[in-house]
Parts: structure tokens; sequence; C-alpha cells
């Protein structure tokens, strides 16, 4: 009696522990799954409220080097069509970093009709998130921490040209 009691014991047991471990497997489905819609969902929200930055890009770029991707200021520091500095390659790095993207830019990308708007692109979607145009104009010109006084002109510019 002793050795059947201890065998069904043992048998509740592993009953009881096959039921649990099903139990956590299928919560762990369910928020693999959640999780995978969750990120589908974003996914799609991004893609379908993407900025068409293509008129400020073109103007900036008519501005800055008149179209000559292989443009290099005076000082030597900024460089292509959208004239990036080194300062400016390291910053789209950082986000990327901090983006968790393996994707990094070199120096020679400056030279890069697509790398360079992709810079600016990506510039924009980190502190320009509201896809403000005038903002943009600014933050390219004056950097993060722009002054309207001193973006002014530039502004103008920029925008004369996208008109």
């Amino acid at each position: 009696m002793a050795i059947e009691c201890l065998v069904v014991r043992r048998l509740c047991l592993n009953g009881y522990h096959m039921r649990k471990l099903a139990k956590i497997a299928w919560l762990t489905c369910m928020m693999l799954v959640l999780a995978s819609v969750n990120a589908s969902a974003k996914g799609v929200k991004e893609e379908s409220s993407e900025f068409d930055w293509s008129p400020v890009i073109d103007a900036i770029i008519d501005v800055e080097s008149e179209g000559n991707a292989k443009a290099v200021d005076k000082s030597g520091k900024s460089c292509g069509i959208l004239q990036i500095t080194p300062v400016m390659v390291k910053e789209c790095n950082r986000i990327q970093e901090k983006r968790k993207s393996k994707k990094r830019y070199s120096l020679e990308d400056r030279f890069s009709v697509k790398k360079s708007k992709e810079m600016f692109v990506l510039f924009q979607s980190f502190y320009n998130p509201q896809n403000s145009i005038e903002r943009a104009i600014r933050l390219w010109n004056g950097g993060i921490g722009f002054s309207k006084l001193a973006t002014q002109k530039y502004f103008e510019k920029v925008m004369s040209k996208m008109k």
C-alpha cells in the first residue's frame, strides 16, 4: 500500500510539473507573439508616417554645395553635397549606437550622395521627430543648440530655394 501511494504520488507530481511547464511554455509563446505583433505594428506606424524630406534636402544641397558631391569648404572640415562635418558623422554614429544599430558612417561617406542624405534623415529623426521644416533647416545650420537669430539668414536662403 505504501509503495502504491509513493508511485501514485510520484505520477501526480510529474503530472503537476508537466502542467506547470506546459503553462509556462504557453505563456512564453504568447509573450513572443504579442511582442512580434507589437513590433510589426510599430514598424507599420513608422513606415506610414515617414516624412518626405526631399524638398528640404534639395534646397539645402543647393545652398551648401550647389549639388557638388565633391565639395569641400575652405577649412576642409565640411564635405559633400550637404557639407557634413566630422562632428556630424560622429553624432550620427552615436544615434545609431543608441538605437542598437550596427550601421556606422565614415568620414568618406560624406562624399556619397545617398549616405549624406541618410545622415540628414537620421539626424532629423532623432532631434526633430515632429518633422518641422523650420527646425530641420535651423538644426542643420546651427546644430542642436541653434539660435534663431544666428540661423535666420540661412533659414531664409534655404526657404527661398524651396519655392
